[in-house]
C-alpha cells in the first residue's frame, strides 16, 4: 500500500530584491530585515549573491556554502561575469540544497539578497527559473527592483533606468515593485528638471525628450530615445516607489506596496506595532504615498520661473 503523500508546505512570503550593483540591496535587505523585526514580523535574509561575503546582516541561508564566485574564477578561468552566470546556474541545477535550507524556516518571511548583475534579470534565465520553483514550494514573492535616485537627474539613464526595469518587469514574471533607493541623494549629481512625480509616476516622457534634445551630444539621438519612451509608455508598466533606508515613513509605504503585491497581509499585532512606531513621529493622519511630502524632504525648491513652467505642463 503507496504511503499517503506528504501535505504541502503552508504558504510563506517574501522579497526577491534585485537591482543594479550599488543600488542598496544589501543595505536594503539590512534596513527592511531591522524595520519588520520592529513590527513584530519573524525575518530571514537569503544571499544569493556568490560574490557578497562581507554581509551586514544575520544570515539564514547562504549560498556561498553551496559556490563562491573566487572557486569559479579560479578553477574555470572565468572572469566576473562569466563566473557569475555559472554560479547561478550551478545554484539552479543544485535546488535540492536550498529547498532543504529553506525548509528548516516554515514560518518565516523571506528576503532574498540577489546578485548585481542586470543580465540575470533581463535576459538570463537561471534566476528566472529559480523564481519559479519558489512559486511551486508555495512562496508568494515580489519583486523589489532597487535603482539609484539621482539618475533621475540625468534624463538620459533616467530612460536607460526605465528600459531596464520594464525588461526585468517583463522576464522575472513576479508582482513588481520598482523603488528609487537612496532618495537623501537624488539631488547630489544634478537638479531635477521636472517634480518628483513626473519620475515616481512615469508621466508623458515626451517633456523629457524635449528637455534631453538641449544636450547637442543627444540631439542626434532623438529618434531614438523617442521609440524607447514609446515602448514604455506603450506598456505602461513603470512607476517607482521613493526609499530612504533610515526613515521609518519611506520603509512602510515601501513595505505596504510590497505587501500589496506579494499577498501578504498585516495582522492584528503589527498593525498596532506600526502605529505606535509611527504616531510620535508622523501622527495618525499622514499620506504613506505622497510624492509631494518626499519632495519636501528630499528635494531642495526650485526658483518661481521653474514652478511656474511645471505648473503648466
Amino acid at each position: 500500500m503507496a504511503s499517503p503523500a506528504s501535505p504541502p508546505p503552508s504558504l510563506r512570503f517574501g522579497q526577491v530584491v534585485i537591482g543594479p550593483p550599488g543600488s542598496g540591496k544589501t543595505t536594503y535587505c539590512l534596513g527592511m530585515q531591522e524595520f519588520m523585526g520592529q513590527l513584530g514580523r519573524k525575518v530571514v535574509v537569503v544571499n544569493m549573491d556568490p560574490a557578497n561575503d562581507g554581509l551586514p546582516y544575520k544570515c539564514a541561508v547562504d549560498v556561498s556554502e553551496l559556490v563562491t564566485l573566487d572557486d569559479v574564477m579560479d578553477n574555470l578561468k572565468l572572469g566576473p561575469n562569466g563566473g557569475l552566470l555559472y554560479c547561478m546556474e550551478y545554484l539552479e541545477a543544485n535546488l535540492d540544497w536550498l529547498e532543504n535550507k529553506l525548509n528548516q524556516y516554515s514560518d518565516y518571511y523571506f528576503l532574498f539578497d540577489c546578485p548585481g548583475q542586470v543580465e540575470l534579470y533581463t535576459h538570463q534565465s537561471s534566476l528566472k527559473n529559480i523564481f519559479s520553483q519558489l512559486s511551486k514550494w508555495n512562496f508568494r514573492l515580489a519583486s523589489v527592483h532597487l535603482v539609484d535616485s539621482h539618475y533621475c537627474a540625468d534624463p538620459a539613464k533616467f530612460i536607460s533606468v526605465l528600459c531596464t526595469s520594464l525588461a526585468s518587469m517583463l522576464h522575472v514574471e513576479l508582482p513588481h515593485v520598482n523603488v528609487l533607493s537612496k532618495m537623501d541623494l537624488i539631488e547630489q549629481y544634478g537638479k531635477l528638471a521636472f517634480n518628483l512625480d513626473f519620475y515616481t509616476e512615469v508621466m508623458d516622457l515626451h517633456y523629457l525628450l524635449d528637455h534631453l534634445a538641449s544636450d547637442p551630444f543627444f540631439k542626434k539621438f532623438h529618434q531614438l530615445n523617442l521609440k524607447l519612451a514609446e515602448v514604455v509608455e506603450d506598456y505602461g508598466l513603470v512607476s517607482f516607489v521613493p526609499l530612504n533606508v533610515q526613515d521609518k515613513q519611506s520603509m512602510t509605504s515601501v513595505l505596504r506596496t510590497v505587501d500589496k503585491a506579494n499577498g501578504y497581509c498585516f495582522g492584528d499585532l503589527e498593525e498596532r506595532n506600526l502605529q505606535a512606531m509611527m504616531s510620535a513621529a508622523v501622527g495618525a493622519d499622514f499620506q504613506f504615498d505622497s510624492a509631494l511630502g518626499v519632495q519636501a524632504r528630499y528635494v531642495k525648491a526650485r526658483d518661481a520661473t521653474v514652478e511656474e513652467e511645471m505648473m503648466d505642463l
